[in-house]
């Protein structure tokens, strides 16, 4: 067993006892209620499942096991040479809430790369679709092929499943899906955009930077990877692709299953792909200014109030929960000051991020006026050549793997009960989510732009 499963089981046999205490004596506790409008509209702000992975604060912004990103990013092991933690570091620390040493980061990254191999028959499916397809289905499809594959699916059907032992097998599904995914999206990056030539992987690499090197993007853009990966992984699971996994995984389906399912609502233009259409508006916005013009805040006030009148939202600003900038859209503007400060799409962006929230108070119709994660994400991705909009999904979604993957994890874990002949954990209404890992409680919220909300 490796030290990560044996710190988790640990971890999880501590956690047992306060579960059942919490079931036991708190059970009937009220921790929210429901309106007519959140029934109708969708169930933003509904408190329905807890969760110690990760906590959104409205003004401090999200925590990772109790950690902000800054304080994440410098407890954790930097990949060798890098800027950034290992994602290997970062899964382990999401799974059991510890800081792992370097020992403990390097068995991670040689388990990984013993995991990653995909079967062949999972990129055939992808092959199979038409090449116009969108990444977001390929990608979908290839997870969903893989379920084949489920160490889960066996064992349930076994005959001899017991609900004591049913997180071991997810953890192994889970692991091997956070392993294997990165591998499918730089297959289908460039089976789609590059003439179906790929790059072998690099034994030697994590998985950040082994990303990066499949995906032909030379430094820094194996820091960037890593960046994004951690940056996107969880937000509270209360969000469409987070809960959807939640959701699915509460009727005992594995990880594949659960997992494709999050990956579609991911692709919605309310969630994951508002990161394509940001860019898309972004280089509108820049053509209005007109190319090579340096944008001032004049001309950049003026171009916003013509969107707003126009009856048109400003894409990246707004948030259901924060009230505050997005501490990810701060990391990665940290980023961009250091590696990429004169990219004219950046200056602009930073421009905007000067005026926009200012135009948005004097607007009087959004809560949150500040930027989000989608304001700066694409801007990333172009600047280092990733310039097919269609793919930056993609990469949310291999990020966000690792936050489903430990929720479902633990979920399983502490959904064991210990009367009742159901093997099928309780669900709540509209959110399906059993009772996960004892923590913080979470809210359903949507992907809404300018606090749009999403109907579920």
């Amino acid at each position: 067993m490796s030290q990560l499963k044996a710190v988790l089981q640990q971890k999880i046999e501590e956690q047992r006892p306060r579960t059942q205490r919490l079931l036991k004596e708190f059970g009937n506790v009220v921790i929210d209620q429901v309106t007519i409008e959140q029934a109708i509209r969708g169930a933003r702000d509904v408190r329905c499942l807890v969760t110690d992975i990760s906590y959104l604060d409205p003004y401090e912004g999200i925590r990772f096991r109790g950690k902000t990103i800054p304080e994440t990013f410098a407890a954790l092991p930097k990949a060798p040479g890098g800027e950034y933690p290992t994602v290997e570091a970062f899964w382990y620390f999401l799974l059991t809430g510890d800081v792992p040493t370097q020992e403990q980061v390097d068995e991670v990254v040689a388990e990984w790369k013993q995991r990653r191999v995909v079967p062949e028959y999972v990129y055939d499916v992808i092959r199979a679709l038409p090449k116009d397809t969108h990444p977001m289905t390929m990608l979908s499809a290839g997870i969903l092929a893989m379920q084949r594959e489920s160490k889960f699916a066996r064992y349930y059907n076994s005959g001899e499943f017991n609900k004591n032992r049913a997180w071991e097998y997810t953890y192994e599904d889970a692991s091997d899906l956070v392993a294997r995914i990165p591998m499918i999206a730089a297959f289908i990056y460039r089976y789609k955009f590059k003439n179906d030539v790929h790059i072998p992987p690099d034994r030697d690499l994590d998985m950040g930077a082994n990303f990066a090197h499949m995906m032909g993007v030379p430094k820094p853009y194996d820091d960037v990877s890593r960046m994004y990966f951690i940056l996107h992984s969880d937000h509270e699971s209360g969000n469409v692709s987070a809960h959807t996994g939640h959701l699915v995984a509460s009727a005992l389906s594995d990880a594949y299953y659960a997992f494709s399912a999050a990956l579609n609502g991911l692709a919605g233009p309310l969630h994951g792909l508002a990161n394509q259409e940001v860019l898309r508006w972004i280089m509108d916005f820049q053509k209005k200014l007109g190319e090579g013009v340096e944008p001032t805040p004049e001309r950049v006030r003026e171009a916003l109030w013509e969107t707003l009148n126009a009856g048109q939202v400003i894409p990246g600003y707004g948030h259901g929960v924060l009230r505050k900038t997005d501490p990810r859209y701060t990391a990665q503007r940290e980023f961009c000051l250091k590696h990429m400060p004169d990219d004219p799409l950046f200056k602009l962006v930073s421009m905007i991020y000067e005026v926009a929230p200012g135009v948005l108070m004097e607007h009087g119709k959004a809560k949150n006026p500040w930027p989000n994660v989608d304001a700066q994400s694409g801007v990333i991705q172009w600047h280092y050549g990733v310039r097919e909009w269609d793919f930056y999904t993609v990469l949310f979604g291999v990020g966000r793997a690792l936050g489903v993957m430990a929720n479902i994890t633990w979920d399983r874990a502490l959904a064991t009960r210990s009367s009742g002949p159901s093997l099928s954990p309780p669900t709540c209404s509209r959110s399906g989510r059993p009772p996960g890992a004892v923590g913080k409680t979470a809210k359903h919220r949507g992907g809404g732009l300018n606090g749009r909300p999403l109907t579920l």
